[in-house]
């Protein structure tokens, strides 16, 4: 069963929106047994828009659409979807209600405009958006499903759980797909392939390998489509209990989660805690850690501290310290790391100090210059990195080497 995705809005062309919709999307199809065709975003305009629809109605048996369900003239997505089917409008009852009770719920006037969010091609079938106030609209044609959803995030989201996937299920025998991941770490993709390679080898036709890298991990999954979950999951299994074995040292967790969350998840079970001194990354390690429900168990706070002023009173930096060797220093971050260690009274610390640029560097401290360190109460590592001139990219590459260095500590521990 073959799927194709149609992300429909300007915004998203000229990159003032990202669109999470078709990769949220994806995942959530991949499990239920439709694979992916082909993911496509076109601008609101008419023929591109029709364009698009007849390609996918070659290539998939599924086209789920988002976006351009708005009241303004610029989202034509339903005037279009009626062109292409060459229907009529009619107004659903349903939807209406919904437009109404959202506008009485903020005490809001109802405009003409918001009214006709209620009409819709008259050979769909509406499926009631309780999150907004665009319907979402399933069409069957020339023995194809279309959808056409709100490019609102979680307006999509809660109409593809509830509504959307299960008809799906319903209607069609879908294959089982079961997959397996393992996150490595201190190991580069190119070391690990050459490591596995004979259990890569050795995978039958319907289990493939894929090779996820990022930042100082590479993400292993295991994939198997069949007719029975049952037996894959064992085989899928044994394979991932020999790639372990293989390369039992740069194993972070055999689970599909980001590194953060599984140094979280091994920490609360040790009942260990942690904190953190940045500088250059701005709080960004702080933020990798507290988007995971339960940090707090973890997780007690730190500090952002930019100017040598609170690196001094809030995390002890001696003076001297910083006047001799400079912020972005071994001595400084060291002393960062143990200072949060003794402010915050956590057991471990991380603390990082560097220049993110694109400017600030000098001859022997070029930008990329990162200094991190770790701590517990027993040991302190501090190691410098040099990175490139881009400064997003420096701080997501110090985030992950600190949590990198966590990791290690805390194995060592």
């Amino acid at each position: 069963m073959l799927a194709e995705i149609i992300t429909i809005g300007d915004e998203i062309l000229i990159g003032q929106i990202v669109d999470t919709n078709s990769a949220w999307m994806a995942k959530q199809l991949n499990l239920i047994g439709v694979s992916v065709k082909q993911i496509t975003s076109v601008s609101d305009e008419e023929q591109h828009i029709l364009d698009a629809l007849a390609q996918a109605e070659t290539r998939a048996d599924i086209i789920l659409i988002t976006g351009g369900l708005g009241p303004t003239k610029d989202d034509i997505t339903k005037l279009t979807l009626a062109k292409y089917f060459n229907m009529g409008f009619r107004n659903d009852a349903g939807t209406l209600e919904i437009v109404k009770s959202i506008f009485e719920k903020y005490k809001r006037p109802l405009l003409d405009i918001n009214i006709k969010q209620a009409d819709v091609p008259d050979g769909c079938e509406v499926i009631l958006n309780k999150n907004g106030t665009a319907p979402c609209m399933w069409f069957e044609e020339r023995g194809k499903i279309f959808v056409s959803m709100p490019g609102v995030p979680y307006e999509m989201m809660y109409l593809m759980d509830d509504e959307i996937l299960p008809r799906i299920k319903r209607q069609f025998k879908l294959p089982s797909i079961v997959h397996k991941t393992i996150l490595t770490s201190n190991i580069g993709e190119s070391f690990l392939a050459k490591e596995i390679e004979e259990i890569e080898d050795s995978l039958p036709a319907h289990i493939k390998l894929a090779y996820l890298p990022k930042m100082g991990q590479v993400r292993l999954r295991l994939s198997a489509i069949g007719e029975d979950e049952a037996p894959l999951k064992t085989e899928v299994e044994i394979y991932a209990k020999q790639i372990i074995e293989k390369v039992e040292k740069f194993v972070v967790i055999d689970d599909d989660i980001p590194l953060e969350q599984a140094i979280l998840n091994f920490m609360k079970e040790k009942g260990l805690t942690l904190s953190t001194a940045e500088s250059c990354t701005g709080g960004y390690i702080a933020h990798l850690i507290t988007q995971h429900p339960g940090c707090s168990s973890v997780y007690w706070g730190g500090a952002v501290a930019y100017a040598y002023e609170l690196k001094e009173s809030v995390l002890g930096v001696k003076e001297n310290t910083l006047t001799k060797y400079g912020a972005v220093s071994e001595e400084t971050v060291t002393e960062m790391a143990e200072g949060a260690l003794k402010n915050f009274k956590t057991d471990y610390s991380i603390a990082v100090s560097g220049i993110a640029g694109p400017d600030g560097g000098t001859e022997d401290k070029p930008v990329g210059t990162v200094w991190i360190a770790v701590a517990n109460q027993q040991k302190t590592i501090a190691k410098v990195f040099n990175f490139s001139n881009k400064r997003l990219q420096n701080i997501e590459r110090s985030a992950a080497s600190a949590l990198t260095m966590l990791l290690n500590l805390l194995k060592e521990s």
